[in-house]
């Protein structure tokens, strides 16, 4: 049943947000802790992620923009280390509190709490038209790589900062879908390198069948997003996805999920 219900929001996420840039980390980080420790969930989350960038770029990669690739990839990349490795970093420390609600032992770990309040911001990101108004000149392109690369490595969420700083780099359509996925392609692949010492402790190679069940969902979206979908209007989607991360954010928070 998880491979079903994650196979499915896989695929509907990838259609959504083909033209958007971003998304299908920020929903499926969230659907993978609802069946694996969060630390799984989003080196899963990190695979799928990946694997779906990397069929995106047959199809579009070739109008990247090498200019802001190189401006906002490279500062990206190394913040992807840093937030890779404070992830595994915090992975390790001992737990905060415990406690029991009705007769059920909870924990609160500093991950769960870490990543709990950042899936909170982002729920507030996704829903605010305030600050989704919110763009970045292209002198910024540096510091948004950073922030962009840091939050990607850390929680599997990158793709809406990452669209806020390259919605104004001046790019074409085309151009801003293409690059965007490049960079997210390149970050998926550091903060994975470093996850990858944890893959045989987290027992993913268990997960093989989830794995390529939710990457096929994800071409298939991307897939038939790009043929189908000119226009999408996400405003139904942002709320359904802020309400979803509440929840979910919430659940870590308090230890129980």
């Amino acid at each position: 049943m998880d491979i079903l219900i994650i196979s499915l929001v896989t695929f509907i996420t990838a259609i959504l947000t083909f033209f958007s840039g971003f998304g299908l980390g920020t929903i499926l980080a969230p659907v993978f802790a609802l069946f694996f420790p969060i630390d799984v969930a989003i080196a899963l989350t990190g695979v799928v992620h990946f694997t779906n960038n990397l069929f995106k770029i047959a199809l579009v990669g070739r109008k990247t923009n090498m200019q802001v690739l190189w401006r906002f990839g490279v500062p990206a990349i190394l913040a992807a280390f840093g937030g890779a490795w404070l992830l595994m970093e915090m992975m390790d420390l001992p737990s905060l509190f415990q406690y029991t609600l009705f007769g059920n032992e909870y924990d609160i770990s500093p991950v769960k709490l870490i990543i709990g309040l950042l899936l909170m911001v982002f729920s507030v990101i996704e829903v605010l038209p305030s600050i989704q108004r919110i763009r970045f000149a292209k002198d910024k392109l540096i510091i948004g790589g950073a922030l962009s690369g840091f939050f990607g490595g850390l929680t599997g969420i990158q793709g809406a900062l990452r669209t806020a700083f390259l919605v104004r780099s001046g790019l074409s359509k085309e151009a801003f879908i293409a690059t965007g996925v490049v960079i997210a392609c390149l970050v998926d692949l550091t903060r994975l390198s470093v996850y990858a010492s944890r893959f045989s402790a987290a027992h993913l190679h268990e997960n093989t069948t989830l794995l390529i069940s939710a990457t096929l969902a994800a071409i298939g979206g991307a897939l038939l997003g790009k043929k189908l979908l000119k226009k999408v209007t996400m405003r139904t989607i942002q709320l359904l996805v802020s309400v979803f991360l509440t929840l979910i954010s919430t659940a870590l928070i308090f230890g129980w999920v």
